[in-house]
């Protein structure tokens, strides 16, 4: 190699080395959320579990939880989050817009969404799947019985389409109630108006837990007709952020699988795992790779827990949803929640 080719070649050396060290940028949302102390998250009206307020404004379930996670990342406080209650008409709208800086909302990752909406999912946060609830005294055991059946649905929401897609291949002439709420959805079905209710098999939970005078009344069917993998999205334009907020959910499943939890977060950063002290930042600064500090998860999982703490907490078997764990469940105990590693 002559001289000049060889000094370029060691140019090019040095500029990569650089640029593989750097710091990210921070991202112009992260710049606006540090400006303003506060994210905006949008979140369900109220689906308990997921993502519902008591009477004292007090927001609590597995979306908000990651809200709160990205917050204390971010801002070093998970109070700090201006919690924003949309109808699944109007989430991809809020988000488009910038009214909210993540939508953490009980939401569907399709391609179609994922494409053509201007945002981009971070991962899955709740694995589900569409099923069915009926009134407990009727003789439906199976969905597959519901031919000709009124069934309550939202509009807006892959729910409509799977319904219809799962009506005509078993050709059972189902006849859609369709209402934009939820809310008004859930009361038409209480009231009788249709003889079953579909949405994603946790909502179904939650609403009997919530809504039903008696929740043993109604009973969810065995099927799921669908796959619904549900997690945040971010606006499309702002990779720092975007990856911030997915390696945030992912610091989150990656301290559940090495034993790191919110009571223990302090005492395992002595730990002799290397895993765990680099997710809590002491032997490895990843930090600066997002544009954020060496405790970034440290501070989601103090805030929080890690992602089987949230689980259990808010829809897990011990909650009043009582929901399984199921493929929900880490990819090394039977389920298929799996996360990249921190390194």
């Amino acid at each position: 190699m002559n001289k000049p080719l060889k000094h370029l070649a060691t140019l090019a050396a040095l500029a990569t080395a650089t640029l593989a060290a750097a710091p990210a940028f921070a991202g112009k949302t992260l710049d606006a959320i540090k400006a303003r102390g506060q994210l905006a998250c949008g979140v369900n009206t109220g689906l308990a579990g997921f993502s519902a307020a008591d009477s004292n404004g007090n927001w609590t379930g597995l979306d908000v939880d990651i809200c709160k996670a990205i917050a204390a990342t971010l801002l070093g406080d998970a109070s700090k989050v201006k919690y924003v209650p949309l109808t699944a008409q109007q989430r991809f709208t809020a988000l488009q817009s910038g009214e909210i800086d993540v939508l953490s909302r009980n939401t569907t990752w399709t391609l179609t969404r994922d494409a053509s909406l201007g945002l981009a999912f971070t991962g899955v946060t709740y694995y589900d799947g569409q099923g069915f609830m009926v009134p407990a005294k009727g003789k439906i055991k199976s969905a597959k019985q519901l031919k000709g059946a009124t069934v309550c649905v939202q509009s807006g929401t892959t729910t409509e389409k799977n319904l219809t897609d799962f009506s005509r291949a078993n050709k059972l002439d189902i006849k859609p109630v369709v209402f934009e709420k939820l809310e008004a959805a859930n009361g038409a079905y209480f009231a009788g108006r249709c003889q079953a209710y579909t949405t994603d098999a946790s909502g179904l939970a939650s609403i009997r837990n919530k809504e039903a005078r008696n929740p043993a009344e109604h009973l969810i069917l065995p099927e799921l007709i669908s796959k619904e993998p549900l997690g945040p999205a971010v606006r499309r334009g702002d990779d720092e952020f975007f990856a911030i907020v997915k390696w945030v959910v992912f610091a989150m499943i990656e301290a559940e699988e090495y034993g790191v939890t919110q009571a223990n977060a302090d005492q395992q950063k002595t730990s002799t795992d290397p895993v765990v002290l680099r997710i809590l930042g002491v032997s490895e600064d990843a930090g600066k790779l997002l544009g954020l500090d060496r405790d970034w998860a440290w501070r989601a999982i103090k805030a929080v827990g890690n992602y089987g703490e949230v689980f259990e907490r808010n829809v897990g078997p011990k909650s009043p949803l009582g929901l399984p764990r199921g493929v929900n469940n880490l990819w090394s105990k039977g389920g298929i929640l799996y996360a990249p590693p921190i390194r």
